[in-house]
């Protein structure tokens, strides 16, 4: 009984995070969308750069078709281990990548507290996906070695 159930916690876990990879990806083809992950961007050590290669909105696209293709490669694990893998290891470094911004935007925790604000917040929730995406990785690797 309790394998069943951690089965199932683990499927809704998994679900839940490709929901949310794909949804959040889906909105990186909006200009709202675009304009609200700029600020994220621009701060980032890490993605910068991409500015100087595109818009906001080409940027924010390509950034999106990433999110699609890493939910996807995700949402194939019950049929393909090797895709589950990479889409794991993708999402492992999309969710380091976003829980670094919230040292490198300004406005993401309160300075007095350094408690995050409701940006913060959002980005916090990361954290929780990056354990299900190990998870993942863990699960995937094994079945593979097999």
């Amino acid at each position: 009984m309790t394998n069943k159930l951690s089965r199932i916690g683990f499927y809704v876990a998994l679900y839940a995070t490709v929901f949310i990879i794909a949804w959040i990806g889906a909105f990186k083809f909006h200009p709202d969308e675009a304009q609200a992950i700029s600020g994220l961007i621009q701060h980032s050590p890490f993605l910068s750069w991409m500015y100087n290669v595109g818009s906001i909105d080409q940027i924010s696209a390509i950034i999106g078709v990433g999110e699609l293709t890493i939910a996807l490669l995700l949402a194939l694990y019950p049929i393909s281990k090797k895709a589950s893998l990479l889409g794991g290891l993708l999402a492992t470094g999309l969710f380091l990548t976003t829980l670094t911004f919230l040292l490198t935007t300004p406005g993401t925790l309160h300075p007095a507290t350094a408690f995050p604000s409701l940006l913060g917040a959002f980005l916090i929730k990361d954290l929780v996906s990056l354990g299900v995406v190990l998870v993942v990785v863990g699960d995937s690797w094994a079945a593979l070695k097999h």
